[in-house]
Order: structure tokens, then sequence, then C-alpha cells
């Protein structure tokens, strides 16, 4: 028996005194030799926390904590952090397991390291008999029901992944719990014996948890998004069963577009949720105006997505059957800008949406980029390598110009650059807005309008630009006053 793992049988408690010592009894008998039972005793106002010392001070295996009443997500995450053991089965404390569950399911859990979950078979007890007939395990069905107790041993390590049981969710907690676990993949196996007698009582959480059935769905989409659209192509509905007819019936008059690079596919899941991570306020904003901006952190990577406003009642229209959208134009633009050789942050996709005939939203997905300063910064730092930055911002612009690229918003928070010794880059961003032709002097010059520049940051732009489009830096560097000149003083009204 040596080498087998830890179990921590974990037993959050709530006013119990009628059936906790029952409960514990149960726990003790258990024929595995390797378990530690952490009571956690929620803010009982009963006898609860004192039956369960009692047994504590019989019992060295027994360990029992208190806390103020946060409720019982709370007290079995406080109990799974003070555990031990590299298994965990939460049993509750008015539940009865037999004493080959825990050997059994033990032995399961530790042939493979792909099953996530070992559960019973279960009885009722109390004030309902016979067997809980619960269906074979399938993320499809998990996605509209909750098929599984809470009496299920796992690997303390999930529990960490997944950051513990969600204390925003009121009730069916455990439905919310195996869906993190388990979404992205795992077996669960079910032991073929009744190993776990599940009491039914007038007063029982799974009983009262029913009148939250809008809550709990209403989390359950704010938490996991992107599952529901997997298994149910869009949200888990009230009527849960139909979830998935309702969605297709959604889809039918609000039809969208989702494209994500091939190197990227695994975002795919990601861009398809965008309009509930931006409903639900996930994310860190980093630009709220006509548009938003938000930085999100998702497998492994650092994004920046934005949410283009929607557009006014013609545009609606003409978006998606004349004109591609500005989420589309974006990313072609980017992939366009990388192709040329002019930095921008790597494009990942967009999304856009119609209903009916109008256009609603879209929004363009990127990686974050890596470039800690924009134009605008050159009011507040003094760059030690300035002249070099100026001359690459310059070399950028005339390599745009020469491949007919007329950024038309191209403004100081719009150009992007970093200074790593070795190398300055530059990254220009918001491309959605861009014409295309011959760029002459004089409109090559007026593009530079909403840089702000001393007369020394100028000629040092006026003049590699010049120099690498073959015109004069005194004329350049004339117009390009000129025109910023104008543009300060029609932005201060005058």
């Amino acid at each position: 028996m040596t080498g087998l793992p830890l179990v921590s049988i974990v037993i959050p408690v709530y006013n119990m005194e009628q059936y906790l010592s029952e409960t514990l009894d149960s726990v003790l008998a258990s024929d595995y030799p390797f378990f530690e039972v952490i009571v956690m005793d929620d803010g009982s106002q009963d006898s609860s926390l004192q039956i369960a010392k009692a047994y504590a001070q019989k019992d060295t295996r027994i360990k029992v904590y208190t806390q103020q009443n946060k409720g019982v997500c709370a007290a079995r995450n406080r109990a799974i952090s003070l555990a031990k053991g590299e298994l965990i089965l939460p049993v509750d404390a008015d539940n009865i397991i037999t004493p080959e569950f825990l050997r059994k399911a033990v032995e399961v859990i530790i042939q493979d390291e792909n099953i996530k979950v070992v559960s019973p078979r279960a009885n009722f007890l109390g004030d309902r008999s016979g067997e809980w007939i619960l269906p074979p395990f399938s993320l499809n069905l998990l996605a509209r029901k909750n098929i599984m107790d809470t009496c299920a041993l796992y690997r303390k390590a999930d529990w960490e992944r997944v950051k513990g049981y969600c204390t925003e969710i009121i009730a069916r907690e455990d439905w919310d719990f195996w869906i993190s676990i388990l979404k992205d993949g795992g077996k669960v196996i079910k032991l073929p014996e009744v190993s776990l007698y599940y009491r039914v009582r007038k007063s029982s959480k799974r009983v009262t948890d029913r009148l939250l059935k809008r809550h709990v769905i209403d989390v359950l989409n704010k938490r996991h998004p992107e599952f529901f659209e997997k298994e149910l192509g869009g949200p888990l509905r009230y009527k849960r069963s139909w979830s998935k007819w309702i969605n297709k019936m959604y889809r039918i008059s609000h039809s969208r577009v989702v494209f994500v690079d091939k190197e990227y596919e695994d975002l795919k899941s990601f861009v398809k949720v965008l309009p509930v991570y931006f409903k639900n306020g996930e994310g860190k904003v980093i630009y709220k105006g006509r548009n938003e901006l938000r930085e999100f952190h998702y497998k492994g990577k650092d994004l920046v997505v934005k949410s283009f406003c929607k557009p006014n009642f013609i545009n609606q229209i003409v978006y998606g059957l004349l004109r591609s959208s500005k989420a589309q134009r974006s990313y072609e633009y980017a992939e366009m800008f990388l192709k040329a050789g002019i930095g921008t942050p790597q494009p990942i996709g967009y999304y856009t949406e119609r209903s009916g005939l109008l256009f609603t939203r879209s929004y363009y997905v990127c990686l974050k980029s890596e470039c800690p300063y924009t134009y605008r910064d050159f009011k507040t730092y003094d760059f030690s390598r300035s002249k070099e930055i100026f001359y690459a911002i310059a070399e950028t612009t005339a390599r745009m110009h020469e491949k007919g690229y007329l950024h038309k918003d191209y403004s100081a928070g719009n150009i992007l650059f970093r200074d790593d010794r070795e190398k300055i880059g530059i990254e220009i961003i918001d491309l959605n807005r861009m014409s295309f032709g011959t760029i002459d002097m004089e409109k090559g010059c007026k593009n530079f309008e909403r840089l702000p520049s001393t007369d020394e940051q100028l000629t040092l732009l006026a003049n590699r630009y010049a120099e690498l489009r073959g015109f004069d830096p005194a004329t350049c560097f004339r117009l390009m006053r000129q025109y910023i000149d104008l543009e300060e003083r029609r932005r201060a009204g005058n």
C-alpha cells in the first residue's frame, strides 16, 4: 500500500448538528489508509462545531476550523487551501459514504492522469428513497444540467488550476465547478457500486437552490461563455433543454462572421464570445470613447480587442453588403502592413454581426504591442536616442507612403515605439481608416499634421523623410510646419 496518495476529505458545516456525527462516522469507517478530514464550520449557530471538536479529540485524522458564515463555496475553498492531500473528496455534512468508496475511487484516478473526476452511484436518504439515477457523463449534457453531485474525487491541482469554487454563485456551485474542471477535457469515471447516500430534506440546499435558477444560469453564462458557445451554439437559456434550438434561431436572424488567423486557431472560441465579454465588462479597459479598447490575457497571450461603435443607419446597411466592416479592414490592413515590412501589432482576427440586414457590431483582435511608448510621450520624457527614434518614425512613414498607404488617422497616439538599445521598433495602430494611391510631397507632408513637434524634432522628421523620398528637405519642413500649425489652430478653435 506504500506510495498511495493522501486524500483530504473536506466537510463544510453549517447548522448540521442532527446529521454531522453520522457523516463523520461514515468517513472514519473508510478502509483506505491514507486520509485526513478537514471540517470547516461556517459560523454554525447550533452545536455542530462542538460535535466536530469532540470527534477531533478522539481521532487525530480530523482537523476542525471555523469561520464567520460566508457560504459553502468559501468554506470549501478554505478547507481545501488547508488540505495536505494530493486528492480531494468533498462530503456534505448530512450525507454518508460507504467504507469502500475512497479506496475504489483512488484506485481508479491514479491509473490515468487524464481521469479528472471519479464519482459514485448514489441512493437517496431521508425524505426520499431509491437510487438517484444520473445520466452518463457528457460535456454536452453538462452544459444543460448538473449531472454530478459535489461528492466526487478529484486532484487538488485541478482545484488550484480553476481557482477553486466560485463564491459569486450562491446555488449549484458544484455545477459551475465541474464545468470549470472539465470544459477543456478530461475523463469522468463513475464507480459501478452505490457509494454515496444523499440526504433529501425539505430545507436541503438542492431543494432551495431551485428558486435561484435564473441567478445560476446568469452566472454560468458569465463565467463560461466559450463552453456554452461550443456545446450549445450560444448561451445557456432559462429554458435549458431548448438552448440549442433557441440559439440556432437567434443565429438565423443575427448572422455573424468570425475569422481567426490559422496560426491562432486556438483563440477562435475566444473571438466567438467577444460580445459576451464586453457585455459583462470583462477585460481591462484601456480606452473608452466612441470605440472601446480592452486588454485580455487568454491562453498565455496578451490580447487587445477593439470594439467599434454601432454605425449610423446608412452604414448599418452598407457594412457587410457593400463594404467591409472596420474590424475586417483593421485585420486586412494590418496583414498588408506586415507583408510590406511596416510594424503593427500581430493581427489575430475579427468578429462582425448583423441583425437582419442591419450591421450591428464588430471587434478587432490583435496581440498586445510590445512598444511601451507613443509619440505623445515625447512631451513627457527625454529619450536618450530621440534622434534615432524620430528618424525611425520618418522612415516608417516614408515606407507607408512609398507603398501608397495613407493613414487617415495618423496621430500621436497611433504611433508606438520601443527602444531596446539594440533596436528601435515602430508600430502603427488604428488602421481601419486608410486610403490608397500615389502620395506626392504635399499630401505626404500633410499626413504629419497631427504630430506636434518642436522645430528641432520636425527638422529630424523632415530631413529623413525627404531623403528617403527624394524631396527637398527645406520644402518638406515648411509644409509639415504649415500643416501642423493649421491643425493646432483648428483644434484650439481659432
